[in-house]
C-alpha cells in the first residue's frame, strides 16, 4: 500500500537499494592477492592461521579491528530505525 506520494513497494525498495549498497562495499573491502606475513599498517607479523583463513589479508586482527571501529561510526543513522528514534 502506497503512502502520501510514493508508490506501491518503494519502501522496500529503498531497503533493497541500501542492503545492494553495503553489500557492494564490503565486497571492495575484501583483500585479493597474496598475503602479507607482517601487517602493512603497524609492522607485526601476522599469524600464519589468519592468512590462510583469509587470503591477501594485508593487516593484523589488531589493526583490522581498529579499522571496522573507526567505519561503524562513519555509518551514519540507522534506516531500520523507527521514524520517532530518529527525530530524537
Amino acid at each position: 500500500m502506497a503512502v502520501g506520494w510514493s508508490r506501491d513497494g518503494s519502501v522496500q525498495e529503498q531497503i533493497d537499494a541500501s542492503v545492494d549498497d553495503a553489500i557492494s562495499r564490503a565486497r571492495q573491502d575484501l583483500p585479493s592477492g597474496d598475503s602479507a606475513k607482517y601487517c602493512d599498517e603497524c609492522g607485526e607479523l601476522i599469524p600464519e592461521a589468519r592468512r590462510q583463513a583469509v587470503p591477501g589479508v594485508r593487516i593484523c586482527l589488531k589493526c583490522q579491528a581498529e579499522r571496522e571501529k573507526n567505519q561503524q561510526v562513519e555509518a551514519g543513522y540507522n534506516r531500520r530505525g523507527s521514524k520517532d528514534s530518529q527525530l530524537r
